[in-house]
This record gives C-alpha cells, sequence and structure tokens, in this order.
C-alpha cells in the first residue's frame, strides 16, 4: 500500500471507523435470515477466499516459519473465532447499541496487554483515565439500551459479549508485536479461512436444523461484512497496525458508535438526544486524554 503521510494515515482510519462503525446493524439484519455461526462461517469464507485471490494476483506468495504461525493461530482463534463468533451469537438478544457499549471496553484491554507486551506503550494514568472516561461516555450515548439488560437471557448474553473484547485485544497486541513484516493480505487471509472452517463446524454441531433464509436483505448484509466489513476494513486495519500505537489504534473503537448514530441520523432522521451529544463529548476527551503519543511514519 503506497499511502503516506500523516494524512494518508488518517484518511484511511477515518475509511476504517466509517465502514466498521455500520457493521453493527448490519450484523442484526443478516441475523434476521441467517444463524450466527453460519454467518460468521459464510462471511470468513467469502473473505478469505477473496483475500487468497487477492495474494495470487498481486505475485505475493504466502511466508513460512514459526512466527507467522504464531500469529496465525493467535488471530484465528482470539481475534475472528472468539470474538466474531462471541458477538453474532449475542446479538440474538443483546440491542446493537449495547453491543457497542460493552465491546468499547476493548481498549482497556489493549492498553494493560500492551503495558506488558510492547515496548514503549505503557499504561500512563493519565490514559487509563481517558479510557475509562471513553467507555463512559459511550454507555451515556447508549443509556436507553441499557433497560434491555431486564430482558430474559440479555444480561447472560452481555456479559459473554466482554469475551469478545477481551480476545480481540489479544489478537491486537499479538499482531503489533509478531507481525511487523508482514503483508496485511497475509495477517488477514488465512485466519479468515480458518474461522471460516472452525465456525462451519460449529454451526454443524449446534444450528442444524435451523432455517436459512437467503432473501436479499441476509444477502446483501453477508456480501457488504464479507467484502467491505472484512477483506476491506482488515486489510487498511493491519496496515494502521504497523503505523501506529496499538493503544492509539485501538481508539477508533469509541468512535464506532457515533458513526453508527451519525448514519442513523443522516439516513433515518433519528434525532441526537441531549445525552447522544454529552456522551459524545466524553469520548471526544477520553480519546484526547489517552492518545498523547505520535504515529509511527
Amino acid at each position: 500500500m503506497t499511502v503516506s503521510g500523516r494524512a494518508g494515515i488518517y484518511g484511511v482510519l477515518a475509511l476504517l471507523i466509517l465502514i466498521w462503525g455500520s457493521t453493527w446493524s448490519v450484523i442484526r439484519i443478516g441475523l434476521e435470515g441467517i444463524p450466527p455461526f453460519t454467518g460468521v462461517a459464510a462471511r470468513f469464507a467469502i473473505a478469505g477466499s477473496l483475500l487468497v485471490m487477492l495474494a495470487r494476483a498481486l505475485g505475493l506468495g504466502w511466508p513460512r516459519g514459526p512466527i507467522i504461525r504464531r500469529v496465525w493461530a493467535i488471530e484465528s482463534l482470539f481475534g475472528f473465532v472468539l470474538s466474531y463468533g462471541v458477538v453474532y451469537w449475542a446479538e440474538q438478544w443483546v440491542p446493537s447499541g449495547l453491543t457497542a457499549v460493552l465491546f468499547s471496553t476493548f481498549p482497556i484491554f489493549v492498553a494493560v496487554l500492551a503495558h506488558f507486551w510492547l515496548d514503549g506503550e505503557p499504561l500512563r494514568p493519565g490514559a487509563l483515565i481517558g479510557l475509562v472516561l471513553g467507555v463512559a461516555g459511550v454507555a451515556v450515548i447508549f443509556s436507553e439500551d441499557l433497560t434491555a439488560l431486564a430482558g430474559p437471557g440479555v444480561a447472560t448474553a452481555a456479559a459473554v459479549v466482554l469475551i469478545s473484547p477481551a480476545t480481540g485485544a489479544v489478537s491486537h497486541v499479538a499482531v503489533k508485536k509478531w507481525g511487523s513484516g508482514f503483508h496485511p493480505i497475509h495477517l488477514a487471509g488465512v485466519p479468515m479461512l480458518v474461522t471460516a472452517a472452525v465456525m462451519a463446524g460449529c454451526a454443524l454441531l449446534f444450528e442444524r436444523g435451523r432455517e436459512v433464509t437467503l432473501d436479499a436483505r441476509s444477502l446483501g448484509a453477508l456480501v457488504y461484512l464479507a467484502v467491505l466489513g472484512s477483506v476491506v476494513t482488515f486489510t487498511l486495519y493491519y496496515w494502521l497496525l504497523a503505523r501506529l500505537p496499538a493503544t492509539r489504534l485501538s481508539l477508533m473503537t469509541y468512535a464506532l458508535p457515533i458513526v453508527a448514530l451519525a448514519i442513523g441520523t443522516l439516513l433515518f432522521d433519528e434525532p441526537w438526544s441531549t445525552r447522544t451529544i454529552a456522551g459524545s463529548g466524553m469520548v471526544v476527551i477520553g480519546v484526547a486524554l489517552a492518545s498523547r503519543t505520535r504515529p509511527v511514519q
């Protein structure tokens, strides 16, 4: 990828936030016709296959050795199978807004792991305050969704959702630590195909007999999540991770629900409430406190 300079880095970051900010709702749409494990398997089978074909078209080949195998194993288990399997399963009961609140703990997990695993990324008290403030801001934005915890099965599913940011953080920091020098397509392609195989097995075990409805909505959601939400985003994400501190890049998680709200306002005339404005302000202040390192050029 030839994008260079600070403007290029933040342009790619903005595109990544825009796409991923829309995926919470798109996952819900896809679940209307496709069971969760089947949906994860199909999404990453398509995405992984496209990346393999792209690698071949670009003449990239595939790396070998214990380091890349270690990265692939960690990504497959923690970054994709557990993280996405949990989110898809939980969104059968948990509102997408509440899921966004719970996943916004991701930067805190990343900051703690980076403190111990990565050189040059110590967890400063001011940064920790900023990280917690960011989570609180997201919670304020979606405070109405928090009432859904009283619903049957929602509290349990919401607790399970916390597995996703925790395991995702393990993958995020591992790729930062050991993935340097590998092409983003190499980092994403194999773990996606491994995830597709594992989740297909889970679907056979737990979703046998469940109806799959491949109508325009579910197919459209699947294609969107596979192409834009996986192929494009993870290629950009791993490219950014090589150029930004792991903790700083993780802060984009706080922007995702704000983007989702902005999309709802623009497309569906959903009003911004006082709590939305207040929560967004808390997120901005939290990010400002937490991101005081410069991107690596």
